[in-house]
């Protein structure tokens, strides 16, 4: 399992020109099932993303997490980050899992967030969306669950 974890000062994520999840100062994670993934990767990735500790305390230290400033946390399913691109022009996509492993797997996640976090906004599963958001730094790191 992957995440791309932005801070960020705003962010949102629409589908069809409605908005579908928006937070303020957070996290924007795209989360990325790969077939390979369980349970426990699950797990993991939500203790990680809930406790990762990346926005600056009070000597500008990046010593707090996302709960310790009480920010949200966006989750936006994003399969395009399993991309194998060491060779050739063209994304192959062999890492990633089917769509309905994919789609339990991300349920799941929001799940898990959810019961150890409230702030959580959600994109919507397999819907093209459009993403906009204000990167804080820019800080941005890609977290793996393994």
């Amino acid at each position: 399992m992957l995440a791309l974890v932005q801070r960020v000062t705003t962010a949102s994520v629409s589908v069809k020109n409605l908005v579908v999840g928006q937070i303020n100062q957070g996290l924007l994670a795209f989360i990325c099932i790969e077939k390979s993934d369980d349970s426990k990767n699950l797990e993991r990735m939500a203790e990680k993303l809930t406790k990762y500790r990346i926005f600056t305390d009070a000597n500008d230290k990046m010593n707090l997490s996302v709960r310790d400033i009480e920010g949200g946390i966006l989750l936006v399913p994003q399969f395009t980050l399993s991309a194998d691109t060491k060779k050739g022009l063209r994304p192959n996509f062999s890492n990633s899992a089917p769509t309905n492993f994919s789609k339990h797997m991300f349920d799941a996640f929001v799940g898990l967030v959810r019961n150890k976090y409230s702030n959580v906004e959600v994109g919507k599963f397999g819907s093209d969306m459009q993403v906009s958001l204000v990167n804080n730094g820019p800080v941005t790191f890609l977290l793996s669950s393994k």
